[in-house]
């Protein structure tokens, strides 16, 4: 049946249906410690085709799961059947003051993002906000740092719409989507209501649900819906909330908008022990209109992290802390507050005095440890071990007894862990990693677990607060709920999925050893990219996200397949598994790689897996001698590149700009030649000339590309980029001074496939002598005019010398002596993600700014354009993925002009938007006298 289903959706999906198993891997990841591998993996991109995916899965009995971001941490978002991605697309937002509608696919933080202008959020902060979908945090019932039990989903839902199992849309917005709803399914309707009637006619079983939802809870069903509320929609709205996908598909949500104080300061407080923390935990807790946000670190968490902070070198075991926040809408309230908060916590003497911090860089790097600390924790883990994380949640009462006995249970079991979580709510968070592979250690798993589900009951807590259920808790729900709440979790399942067919084994599982089944076998890989836990913190930005691999997806793929080929001896199936990986490894792990290393920016450690492809690319290099002759020819290497150049613009000229880009499209999709695109560069002629050496000089180390191109035809101003620099030199009074070998110089980025194995081979080796004495030992500052090689220089060369990217240069040395006449008109700006990582981003800013009366739109969910030099070039669909939403952006804005600081990347934003984009620099020598 399997198949049938497959032609059905190739039918309507096409080439968003993936059967091969590189793909079937690596899109079934998760966060959590579980591997499933789908039989086949769909992208939808609306309604309409989860409809009819639906209606084949109920048609043929295939089971379905729905995965968002999959940053689920429990093994809910996972399969071995369909898994039916939806994180792609579903990314429509609309925001006002009072609510927020957000299709499934959103990603939390670009939701309150939209909800910024008006002074809100939404109720939910995930410690994953910044990757979590909306239709994942709705599922799961993610809470958070700050959101507790008074600002979840379950508090702020308004409505919800839903493709319900056999294709129906249900929108509880809507008068007559109900209407419909209960005419057409009413046993589903009636059974509801039924299922309610029978629970209020059991006062204790009532009692026991209210209890139970008072505190952090995310154990099987949300009982309290048919509790709280007799009106069918108010059940419906709150009925799917944290049921992990497995009622139906969310397709959107609307939620009420919380306040968003402007007003915050983060205290960092350090405690002699578990016990004197939450006493002042519980201090904190009488006062929840000035705390937000309370969170608990051990020991073993301030060891964990006290390289990547400022800590207390006195500070030792058993020593803990609190990160905590206050907010309000007035500054002046908000110090008042520290001080009474200071004064309230006398009773519980910190350590040293509380620090607060008004300064939000010094809060985002406090919150980032905290938010950090699974993948910072995992990143230690004895090599071989699976990372596992639970949180539980205690009434107040029972909060440090739990912690104290949570820590009795590690050391009885024979593991060591880290304790943290969100105090004020009395959830607590913990990571052990044991070596599942090791009998003994396994053992001591299953009977931890079923020691900690019974200590959890025994202090009356929830054994999940708010990571959802999924498959590490399924077997324990009848067991915190009892035989009796156990049912109406079961007839809740059954009426909804009759079949058993959405998202089967999660939350409802017969299996009682179904959470220590199924583990992800670990291997050791390069110690660049071992501590990766595949937590996916790394994937919002990146540019092949929707093309072919992401970060996580690289690296677990890069694990498996080293881990197949240390199997001594291996089974059909493994050879036909690692034979697979293998086939798309170069396109899926390698070519598609933009290697802008921004995954090392969004990950808590840092890391870089663009190492994999430039390993790949050194260990696999061919054609040594050209690119040793180039390396050491490079005037000739730039006047072969003009001579292409010139080519390109006859060919252009001849054929037209269209017929030549598409002539050169299909050249390359079948020989993989470079494309000639429409903002092809034409070649630049422009003389590079010292002027006389002044008081005030600077060393002008123009990049190797840009000696090499001039800009396009369709450019607004169509001189050399060197041309309109020397231009705003001379009113700013400053010489500018070149190498004397500067048509041979090169940063070396070019050749980074090659010189990690020929380390001489990068053609910068030859100027550092030179540069230090043209500097006269780094008096004399140098500046670059492409972003990226500027970042190269800053990273390559003597510290001794003063390195500027051209924007940083402008702002920093020149800009006072300029008179800007700005604009009346908006500005389109790009910053390029080498500016990001080396700190020039804010002076390219600033410069738009300054060079408009307008507003400077800048699309910030787009952190690389995927040009990455010569692969615009080679291979376009990675350029032309990672600009697709920048592209929708600026398609609804009456701009006419752009700028960035990267001439190849300008190509691409070019031909994708069919705007000129061009350096910074032209605008401000335009306005400037």
């Amino acid at each position: 049946m399997l198949k049938l289903f497959k032609k059905r959706c190739q039918e309507f999906l096409q080439d968003r249906l993936y059967d091969s198993y590189l793909y079937r891997f690596a899109y079934g990841l998760d966060a959590s410690c579980y591997r499933y591998i789908p039989k086949l993996v769909l992208k939808p991109k609306n309604e309409e085709e989860v409809q009819k995916i639906i209606i084949l899965s109920d048609k043929l009995n295939i089971p379905l799961t729905f995965k968002g971001s999959g940053t689920s941490l429990c093994g809910q978002a996972l399969s071995d059947s369909v898994l039916v991605l939806c994180v792609d697309n579903f990314k429509e937002i609309k925001a006002n003051e009072h609510s927020i509608w957000c299709e499934c696919g959103v990603i939390g933080s670009d939701a309150n993002e939209a909800l910024k202008p008006f002074g809100k959020k939404i109720g939910p902060d995930p410690a994953t906000i910044n990757n979590a979908s909306i239709g994942g945090i709705f599922s799961n019932n993610s809470s958070g740092m700050c959101c507790g039990v008074k600002q979840n989903s379950y508090q702020t839902i308004k409505s919800v719409r839903i493709i319900l199992n056999d294709g129906f849309i249900l929108d509880t917005s809507k008068e007559e989507s109900l209407k419909e709803f209960q005419s057409s399914h009413k046993n589903l309707a009636n059974g509801l209501l039924a299922l309610r009637e029978e629970l209020m006619q059991d006062p204790f079983l009532l009692k026991e649900i209210k209890r139970k939802f008072a505190i952090k809870n995310t154990t099987g069903y949300g009982l309290n819906s048919l509790c709280d509320f007799s009106d069918l929609r108010d059940i419906l709205n709150h009925i799917f909330i944290g049921t992990e996908g497995t009622l139906g598909f969310v397709s959107r949500v609307e939620y009420e908008t919380c306040e968003d104080y402007a007003f915050k300061a983060t205290g960092l407080l350090f405690y002699e022990n578990l016990n004197l923390a939450s006493k002042a935990v519980k201090i904190l807790s009488y006062y929840e209109d000035k705390v937000f946000a309370a969170e608990l670190m051990d020991w073993a968490c301030l060891d964990l992290t006290k390289g990547l902070c400022d800590m207390p070198s006195s500070l030792k075991s058993p020593n803990c802390a609190l990160l905590i926040e206050l907010q309000s809408d007035n500054e002046q309230e908000l110090l008042n507050n520290i001080v009474f908060i200071k004064n309230a916590l006398k009773d519980a003497p910190c350590l040293f005095e509380p620090d607060f911090s008004l300064d939000s860089t010094i809060q985002a790097k406090w919150w980032k440890i905290r938010k950090g600390l699974l993948p910072i924790s995992a990143s230690k883990r004895p090599k071989g071990s699976v990372v596992i994380t639970e949180d539980v949640c205690f009434e107040m009462d029972y909060f440090t007894k739990g912690i104290e006995n949570i820590s009795t249970l590690f050391t009885k079991h024979g593991f060591e862990g880290i304790i943290f979580g969100h105090a004020l709510s009395g959830n607590v968070h913990f990571i052990i990693t044991p070596l599942l592979d090791d009998k003994r250690q396994r053992l001591s798993f299953e009977k931890f677990m079923q020691d900690l589900v019974d200590l959890v009951i025994s202090l009356k807590g929830s054994i999940k607060a708010e990571h959802g259920t999924g498959r590490m808790m399924a077997a324990f729900v009848e067991q915190e709920w009892g035989e009796k709440a156990y049912k109406f979790h079961r007839k809740i399942k059954a009426l909804f999925d009759p079949k058993g067919l959405i998202n089967p084994g999660v939350i409802i599982n017969d299996d009682k050893e179904i959470h220590s089944k199924n583990f992800k076998p670990s291997h050791q890989i390069e110690d660049y990219l071992e501590a990766c836990m595949e937590c996916g913190f790394c994937e919002k930005y990146c540019p092949s996200k929707n093309l072919t691999l992401t970060p996580r997806q690289r690296i677990a793929v890069h694990r498996e397949i080293k881990r197949l080929k240390a199997l001594k001896q291996k089974s059909e199936g493994e050879e036909f598994e690692l034979s697979e990986l293998q086939k798309g490894y170069e396109y899926g792990v390698v070519k598609t790689c933009a290697s802008c290393s921004m995954c090392a920016s969004f990950c808590p450690l840092e890391i870089d897996s663009a190492k994999i492809a430039t390993a790949y690319n050194n260990q696999n290099a061919k054609g040594f001698f050209i690119a040793n002759y180039l390396a050491k020819n490079l005037d000739k290497s730039v006047k072969m590149a003009k001579f292409g150049l010139n080519l390109a613009q006859f060919g252009q000229k001849t054929l037209g700009k269209q017929t030549l880009k598409k002539l050169s499209l299909g050249l390359n999709q079948k020989f993989h030649t470079p494309i000639v695109p429409i903002f092809m560069p034409n070649a630049n002629h422009h003389a590079l000339n010292s002027s006389p050496k002044s008081e005030k000089s600077v060393i002008y180390l123009s990049s190797c590309l840009n000696r090499a191109f001039a800009p396009s035809s369709l450019a607004k101003d169509k001189r050399a980029l060197q041309e309109v620099f020397e231009s705003l030199r001379k009113k700013a009074d400053i010489s500018v001074l070149y190498p004397e070998n500067i048509t041979r110089f090169c940063c070396g980025k070019a050749f980074k496939n090659y010189t990690l194995k020929t380390p001489e081979l990068n053609p910068l080796n030859s100027f550092k002598d030179e540069l230090l004495t043209l500097s006269e030992n780094g008096k004399i500052p140098l500046v670059c005019d492409h972003s990226a090689c500027s970042a190269e220089l800053v990273s390559k060369l003597d510290k001794r010398l003063k390195i500027y990217d051209m924007s940083e240069f402008i702002e920093k040395e020149m800009l006072h002596k300029l008179n800007i006449k700005p604009l009346e008109e908006d500005l389109g700006l790009y910053v390029v993600c080498s500016a990001k990582k080396c700190g020039f981003d804010e002076s390219l800013r600033k410069l738009a700014r300054i060079c408009t009366k307008g507003k400077v739109y800048e699309h910030s969910q787009t952190h690389c354009c995927g040009f990455a030099g010569d692969k615009g070039f080679i291979k376009p669909e990675l350029n032309a993925n990672a600009l697709k939403d920048l592209k929708n952006y600026f398609a609804n804005l009456k701009i006419t002009r752009f700028y960035s600081s990267s001439s190849t990347c300008e190509i691409g934003l070019s031909d994708t938007t069919r705007h000129s984009w061009q350096h910074l620099i032209y605008l401000l020598d335009e306005l400037s006298d």
